[in-house]
């Protein structure tokens, strides 16, 4: 068998054979190139209901947002914000926007109530989307309430509110004054 010149002795099968390993070795072990920064437009928080999923989705590709958002969604949307049902769900949300904040440099918080909500149905009136006109204002003193909250921790962040409706109309929330 014949040896490599430059290798001392080692055998050429033996030197193919640990050429593979060499070269994953020096692949593994080479300086990465940096990354470079992730940057989301807008966190959106949205009910975690199904049915509206799809309109919503539309509306945000209307807004030139697709695929360049982070995405929450808790039941009730802004009035999980508000400790309902569960403290915990606030807290993740917060949680989310930090992070979302500090680690995809976030412009914007995009909050996405909608027609007919469970959540709401459970928690603040099971005939609430009885009356539309009193959905919509209590939908919307849960809105404000999640804008003021988010203002005064995030005053540099855009807070755009909507109201989506099952047809998949969307239509936006002018915050209440600050109660």
């Amino acid at each position: 068998m014949k040896h490599c010149p430059t290798c001392a002795g080692i055998h050429r099968r033996q030197f193919l054979r640990l050429l593979p390993a060499s070269l994953s070795l020096a692949i593994l072990s080479a300086p990465k190139p940096a990354r470079a920064e992730k940057i989301a437009k807008a966190l959106v928080l949205s009910c975690i209901d199904f049915e509206i999923l799809e309109a919503e989705r539309y509306f945000l590709s209307l807004q030139n947002l697709t695929n360049k958002y982070d995405f929450t969604a808790l039941a009730g949307a802004s009035l999980a914000l508000s400790g309902i049902p569960h403290q915990a769900d606030a807290q993740a949300f917060w949680d989310q926007l930090d992070l979302s904040y500090r680690l995809h440099h976030i412009r914007k918080v995009i909050i996405l109530d909608h027609e007919d909500c469970s959540a709401y149905a459970d928690k603040i009136d099971p005939n609430l989307s009885q009356d539309p006109v009193k959905e919509r204002q209590v939908h919307a003193e849960y809105l404000s309430r999640a804008y003021w909250a988010i203002r005064e921790v995030y005053p540099d962040l855009n807070i755009e509110l909507y109201f989506v409706y099952l047809n998949a109309d969307v239509k936006p929330v002018t915050p209440l004054p600050k109660a």
